[in-house]
């Protein structure tokens, strides 16, 4: 049983990543759909969001590590990643959606 899960979470991971650098590909190749400061916003966070995403899943540690024993500096050092990161996935994702639609809809 434990085969199955493993092979699940591969299979699930292959397709997530792979919808993400075509994401990607289509954010760097073509004009952006989305307004151009998110646009941007999204060419310039998105490889430091895979490298960030990279690092949490070898590493394997929380998403959020936030600890009551933090500092204000040190909350935001954890936080301005995740969301930069989580932003420029809602970003890229749309822009990709958005310009698959649209070359759907005017062929």
């Amino acid at each position: 049983m434990p085969g199955k899960s493993k092979g699940l979470i591969l299979i699930q991971r292959v397709i997530v990543w792979t919808l993400y650098f075509l994401s990607g590909f289509i954010l760097y190749s073509n004009k952006g759909i989305l307004p151009s400061m998110l646009t941007t916003f999204s060419r310039i966070i998105y490889p430091l969001s895979i490298f960030w995403l990279q690092i949490r899943i070898k590493k394997r540690t929380k998403f959020l590590p936030i600890d009551s024993k933090m500092t204000t500096s040190q909350l935001w050092f954890n936080l301005l990643p995740v969301f930069a990161s989580l932003l420029t996935v809602i970003f890229s994702l749309t822009n990709a959606f958005l310009y698959i639609l649209g070359k759907l809809i005017n062929s």
